[in-house]
């Protein structure tokens, strides 16, 4: 199996684990003072947590998690909020990188944004 790599930087690995392990529904794989890793099979990631002295906020533009269905969107929504994640904001219908969506946003304990997704068709217009 093939998996995409993100090495992400962080200023708390305990909250950034626990953070995590929410958002992707399991826990790290390896966990060491200064690191922890995620092995996830769908989607197919390799998913680090790099402990830096500081971390200057969203240093990417967002990050996300595309899903087959508007019910899989509210589904993650659900579960998240019954770990204590909570939508910063829901969006039903937006027109997003040429493309109808349903969405919502989570923030991560470092400030980096999260989005769950749904693409419903593409437009020729971006809003």
């Amino acid at each position: 199996m093939q998996y995409a790599h993100i090495g992400l930087n962080v200023t708390n690995l305990e909250k950034s684990i626990e953070f995590y392990s929410k958002i992707f529904g399991v826990d790290p794989v390896k966990i060491k003072p200064d690191y922890a890793k995620f092995l996830l099979g769908k989607p197919g990631l390799n998913f680090t947590l790099n402990l830096r002295d500081e971390v200057s906020g969203n240093q990417v533009g967002h990050f996300g998690i595309q899903v087959e269905s508007t019910d899989e969107v509210i589904a993650h929504k659900k579960r998240l909020e019954t770990v204590g994640i909570h939508a910063q904001y829901e969006e039903i219908n937006t027109t997003c990188c040429y493309a109808l969506q349903d969405k919502f946003w989570v923030l991560d304990p470092d400030g980096n944004e999260w989005e769950f997704f749904y693409t419903k068709e593409d437009v020729k217009v971006n809003l």
